[in-house]
């Protein structure tokens, strides 16, 4: 790591990440970014709303491919795309205390290691309230107990996380869920109720400029109300990871192909992104084909 990268490290409790499955890190943009991080998320948000921006989450639906039109929209897609005009985005992507944070938990000495992903707004639905069922992102909810428990021995490949510009209480978590498969007692209630609460579930709290990193086969889901939501969602990966490179890429962000989406994300954006088209192309036919983002 740089002497830059030291100065501008965010430390986290690895210990508390490992037993729970998420860990919480505060002030994450400094002031100005912040601010303007709020505006730029205002016109993405109005661009989503009035159709101008079709790259969007329909109420109705949990996870991809979302239809072209519904009742109400629960996400803004593809933040960093060039037509979206919000070059901000791609800074808020690489700001130090995220990527010090994502390399504290995939124990890499620096943000070079770091493989660009993906980059959404979730939001609040205008009129129609809307929740995700319980799920673990790149497991499906039919695995067995001993699929399960296989899957979760996995090494970690990547990490995720919440930025929240606003008060948030939409994620919801079973803590330590992700290093164990489902109880007999949380598999019956879900065969009945995808959305039923769980013993020691508990809502992840985020004041204004906090984020959540979690683990994405933590057990989790989220209720959206009306009330604002506007809270930024990124993916990181190491790099080399074939497999994850194959599934961003799949998420139908062709624009990412192109050397010009490079400008604009400084020497290490640049790398990451680089990582990724490095690891695109070779054999990924095992790829996950979806992170569900909450």
């Amino acid at each position: 790591m740089t002497a830059d990268e030291k100065e501008n490290s965010t430390k986290i409790d690895l210990a508390a990440f490992a037993r729970d499955g998420f860990v919480i890190v505060d002030d994450v943009l400094p002031p100005d970014m912040f601010e303007a991080a709020k505006k730029a998320c205002e016109e993405a948000v109005t661009k989503g709303r009035s159709g101008e921006w079709p790259h969007r989450r329909i109420v109705g639906k949990a996870f991809p491919p979302w239809p072209e039109s519904g009742p109400d929209i629960w996400g803004i897609q593809h933040l960093m795309h060039p037509d979206l005009s919000l070059p901000i985005f791609k800074q808020i992507y690489v700001t130090p205390a995220l990527l010090s944070t994502a390399c504290q938990i995939l124990a890499l000495e620096s943000p070079a290691s770091l493989q660009l992903e993906l980059f959404n707004l979730l939001i609040n639905p205008h009129t129609t309230a809307f929740s995700l069922p319980y799920h673990r992102d790149s497991i499906p909810a039919s695995a067995t107990p001993e699929e399960e428990t296989i899957l979760l021995t996995r090494p970690r490949t990547g990490t995720q996380y919440n930025l929240a510009l606003y008060d948030d209480t939409c994620l919801i978590v079973v803590p330590g869920s992700h290093k164990r498969a489902k109880t007999q007692g949380e598999s019956t209630a879900l065969a009945t109720d995808d959305k039923a609460p769980l013993p020691g579930e508990i809502k992840v709290v985020l004041k204004p400029n906090q984020a959540v990193f979690y683990e994405n086969d933590i057990l989790h889901r989220a209720e959206y109300t009306t009330l604002k939501r506007v809270t930024l969602h990124g993916s990181l990966g190491i790099e080399g990871q074939v497999e994850r490179a194959t599934m961003v890429l799949q998420h139908g962000v062709e624009y990412l192909k192109d050397e010009a989406f490079a400008d604009n994300l400084g020497q290490v954006g640049r790398k990451m992104w680089m990582n990724l088209m490095q690891g695109y192309g070779k054999d990924g036919s095992n790829a996950t084909k979806s992170i569900h983002d909450d």
